[in-house]
């Protein structure tokens, strides 16, 4: 991105640009994102997830609400991202309230994966113990059968997506003996105007 990025004044605008130019650098997954949550005692969890939708109301991706992640998301109704681009020496890290999305949206998503992912979705019991990779794979073959290539197997009722609605995003950009730039956006509620102040590295 052109020009200097902290006299940025809309941090989704910022986003837009930055992921362009990730896309375009990382070799692999410039989606990827590290996602944070707590579970009911208050134990941190973290994990790599991709992010699939970005705009306006925040950033989206998708799991089972069985998983671990998903319990935690909608019992703590909140959880911070990290998105690491190492090539261009950048971060990006966003926390907020967290909502699932609507059903249409989880819907559109879903038929728009893979067939393998549509039954993966149906065959793991994400986060529960597995006896043995043949367990896994032989659930596989039972739905191969049951919606063979081509057919259209329904979303499962606990496989949908959620919504960071960031209250803070922060960007980082390295810089040579660690004299970083870094500036954080901030408002107190998502309907709120945008807060902008330069972090000391």
């Amino acid at each position: 991105m052109s020009g200097d990025f902290t006299t940025a004044a809309d941090p989704f605008v910022l986003f837009a640009a930055w992921m362009a130019e990730a896309s375009a650098a990382e070799p692999s997954d410039p989606n990827a994102m590290t996602l944070a949550t707590v579970d009911g005692d208050g134990m941190p969890n973290a994990r790599i997830v991709l992010m699939k939708g970005f705009d306006e109301r925040g950033f989206s991706f998708f799991t089972n609400t069985r998983s671990a992640k998903g319990r935690e998301l909608d019992g703590a109704g909140r959880a911070a991202i990290v998105f690491h681009w190492k090539s261009l020496g950048r971060q990006v890290r966003a926390r907020g309230p967290v909502s699932r999305v609507c059903d249409a949206e989880a819907d559109a998503y879903y038929a728009s994966r893979p067939h393998g992912s549509r039954l993966g979705a149906w065959a793991s019991d994400q986060s529960q113990p597995l006896d043995s990779r043949e367990t896994l794979v032989a659930r596989v073959a039972e739905l191969e059968r049951k919606y063979p290539e081509g057919s259209a197997p329904p979303r499962p009722p606990h496989w949908t997506g959620y919504r960071l609605t960031p209250l803070a995003i922060e960007f980082w950009h390295d810089r040579p003996f660690r004299l970083h730039d870094r500036v954080l956006f901030t408002r107190p509620e998502a309907s709120a105007p945008w807060s902008r102040q330069r972090l000391y590295p």
